[in-house]
């Protein structure tokens, strides 16, 4: 018989100052989101209970061609969600979406692009899943423009696409966007130091210049590895003058419940902003 197990909620916390309170902002690895996953009433009902703490969820993996998954989770939700979700990414047959889920009474959707990395038929292209980047908007923080450009990158290319995030974040500032407080939540091994991680072993410097919001010692996966594969970057003037200092870092909870690793691994990185 199948073994109950303890399955761990990884979540990214960090925040945004807000008059009279905070702006959450969650960046959410669900495991190949679409019809299957949102036709598992237990499954959507844990998802659900995550998602909509936050004003902004940018969830990544989206398998959800016609949005029906989508809508019935924002169906689900006593707030007023709207969404905006980038084109079908990817080199192969196996595509992805981003997808912003946001509140309405909160913020709205200033602009959006998706990055142009180069000619993908001709392999001169730089991502597997170009950022896909959206500008929002509010009247609740600090910065009445706030921009987030995420990353789904794979282990085998995680340093060299999160060091090529340096020049969507030089892009995002051109007078063509004029985008100016950027956010990077992304799903990637970067640190050098965890000898618990894998995925990077070299020396090669991230040319990001940030502030790394999750720690090189967090642990923000669900199995059993203690790693940070998960991370949040900002630049430093950001940091300093509009997020709330030391409010980074994750958050674990156990929920007991009847799927392996394999099958449950939806909820692997949120962050508050």
């Amino acid at each position: 018989p199948r073994m109950r197990v303890a399955c761990l909620l990884v979540l990214f916390l960090l925040a945004l100052v807000q008059l009279g309170g905070c702006l959450l902002l969650g960046a959410f690895n669900i495991k190949t989101f679409g019809d299957k996953k949102s036709s598992n009433s237990t499954l959507m009902d844990i998802i659900t209970q995550i998602v909509h703490r936050y004003d902004i969820v940018l969830i990544q993996e989206v398998r959800d061609t016609d949005l029906s998954a989508t809508n019935k989770l924002i169906g689900l939700s006593p707030y007023r969600y709207s969404h905006i979700v980038s084109e079908e990414l990817g080199r192969s047959t196996y595509t992805e979406r981003y997808l912003y889920l946001y509140r309405e009474e909160t913020v709205s959707v200033a602009k959006n692009y998706t990055y142009d990395d180069g000619c993908e038929p001709c392999g001169t292209d730089t991502f597997i899943r170009e950022p896909f980047i959206v500008m929002f908007s509010s009247n609740y923080t600090a910065v009445g423009n706030f921009v987030l450009i995420p990353q789904h990158t794979s282990p085998d290319s995680a340093v060299k696409e999160v060091d090529a995030l340096y020049d969507v974040a030089t892009d995002v500032r051109t007078p063509i966007h004029r985008y100016t407080h950027w956010l990077i939540p992304d799903h990637a091994d970067t640190t050098v130091s965890n000898t618990d991680c894998p995925y990077d072993r070299s020396e090669t410097p991230i040319h990001l210049y940030t502030h790394w919001l999750i720690p090189d010692h967090a642990d923000t996966t669900v199995s059993n590895t203690d790693c940070p594969y998960d991370r949040s970057e900002t630049p430093i003037h950001l940091y300093t003058h509009w997020l709330i200092p030391d409010h980074a870092d994750t958050t674990v909870s156990n929920t007991d419940c009847p799927y392996d690793r394999d099958t449950y691994t939806p909820i692997h990185t949120l962050a508050d902003t």
